[in-house]
């Protein structure tokens, strides 16, 4: 018997046409149906957001994260707990940047696997910046970057843009 894993889908933003076909994925993968409280997406008028924590068999995060990404128009993230016998791991996905992984520990921390640090240490070389830029991918920051405004904007916290000054 597989061990079970306990993980939150966060739809972030999914155009109306889309939501049923996104619970329908997600009930295939955990093998249970489900329903969702979708939510008007202020950050993108015409979208819809919603989250769902779920229950299934230990990699269900993963196949979660493999079915939405085929629908280039979500925004998302999928998190997956570690358990005894499982790494945890995130997934997040965006329209512009696609989908990005990190395994994640016990406690919750994102970790950049020994091979991942070296193919790193092999692309900078002595370049610092290049090192930062490495680090950075690794940690997901360009899709936390994307994905902020999206966490934010809900029917109770009004979306705030902020512009650079030139």
């Amino acid at each position: 018997m597989s061990a079970i894993s306990t993980g939150v889908v966060f739809i972030h933003s999914a155009p109306r046409a889309l939501c049923p076909h996104v619970e329908w994925a997600i009930s295939r993968e955990i093998g249970a149906p489900v329903r969702f409280d979708w939510l008007a997406q202020s950050a993108l008028p015409g979208a819809h957001r919603t989250e769902y924590t779920w229950r299934g068999p230990s990699g269900s995060g993963a196949a979660i994260a493999s079915a939405l990404r085929g629908w280039e128009q979500l925004r998302f993230e999928v998190t997956e707990d570690a358990t005894d016998h499982s790494d945890g791991g995130r997934w997040c996905h965006t329209p512009a940047l696609g989908i990005f992984h990190s395994p994640v520990d016990q406690v919750g921390n994102m970790v950049v696997t020994e091979n991942r640090l070296r193919a790193i240490l092999d692309f900078a070389g002595d370049d610092a910046d290049l090192m930062r830029e490495g680090l950075l991918r690794s940690l997901g920051e360009a899709w936390d970057a994307e994905l902020e405004v999206f966490r934010q904007a809900n029917e109770v916290t009004p979306v705030r843009w902020l512009h650079s000054a030139s």
